[in-house]
């Protein structure tokens, strides 16, 4: 039998917004309300290039990245084709307004992945992504 962790209440998360569950170990989880009131949750990581999803539109069923735009599935994490990847997607139950994730989910999932870094050094720091990102000079006249 699952144990259920009280996130927030349904009202708590923007209509076709998100909010952020942080964990003590590995990424936030991202709790999403679309138009109808369904609630779903990820991994705030998009599979493509580890971009925030919880910063991404929510549009029926679907989230698009923040990023690059791609369309990945609130039911199943699935990015939709050409594009291929998943991201995590944990279990979420609604019971009188309020928003239950299962604790042993929150536990275990995805503890291993980082959340990507940007800006000055992230290359040196183990970006996600581009591993050959770094800060350019300025061209010269």
């Amino acid at each position: 039998m699952s144990e259920w962790k009280k996130i927030c209440l349904v009202d708590d998360i923007p209509v076709l917004g998100s909010r952020r569950v942080r964990r003590p170990q590995g990424m936030d989880v991202a709790v999403f309300r679309n138009s109808e009131d369904q609630v779903f949750a990820l991994l705030d990581r998009c599979p493509h290039k580890g971009g925030p999803l919880s910063q991404g539109i929510v549009f029926g069923n679907r989230v698009a990245c923040p990023l690059h735009n791609w369309s990945i599935g609130l039911c199943d994490g699935q990015a939709a084709a050409p594009d291929e990847g998943c991201t995590t997607r944990f279990v979420c139950r609604v019971d009188g307004g309020e928003v239950y994730l299962d604790a042993g989910e929150l536990a275990s999932l995805a503890l291993d992945l980082m959340p990507p870094k940007a800006g000055p050094g992230a290359a040196s720091a183990g970006a996600i992504g581009d591993t050959n990102f770094d800060v350019q000079t300025p061209h010269s006249a």
